[in-house]
């Protein structure tokens, strides 16, 4: 986590007013709420519809309030390389001699 990002949660500086309007950290996003409010008024931001949609993607874009302080990754598509192994209890794969009718033959055995 980012030093600066760490000190101004610890000590308490994380308010609204201070993310939104003040935190050098997130100055270069900010233009998104300046759209709205030359001034980034809380009131404007927080209390109208076009307020709400710019703070949604002031948020988006800078991360601000997350744990991290950064933007959240795009979530990605599963692939089947991430996936665990199938094996079953008896150390085998789940689907290994299904096509072969193996495992019906053992348990009639």
């Amino acid at each position: 986590m980012d030093e600066s990002y760490s000190a101004a949660w610890a000590t308490g500086s994380s308010t609204r007013p201070h993310i939104l309007q003040e935190c050098p950290i997130y100055e270069q996003h900010r233009h998104i709420l300046r759209k709205v409010s030359e001034d980034v008024a809380l009131a404007e931001i927080l209390g109208t519809p076009k307020g709400i949609d710019a703070l949604a993607r002031f948020l988006k874009k800078s991360g601000a309030f997350t744990k991290t302080g950064h933007p959240r990754a795009e979530p990605r598509a599963p692939r089947w390389e991430d996936e665990p192994d199938p094996v079953g209890e008896n150390g085998r794969m789940e689907d290994e001699g299904w096509e072969t009718g193996e495992e019906e033959e053992e348990r009639d055995e």
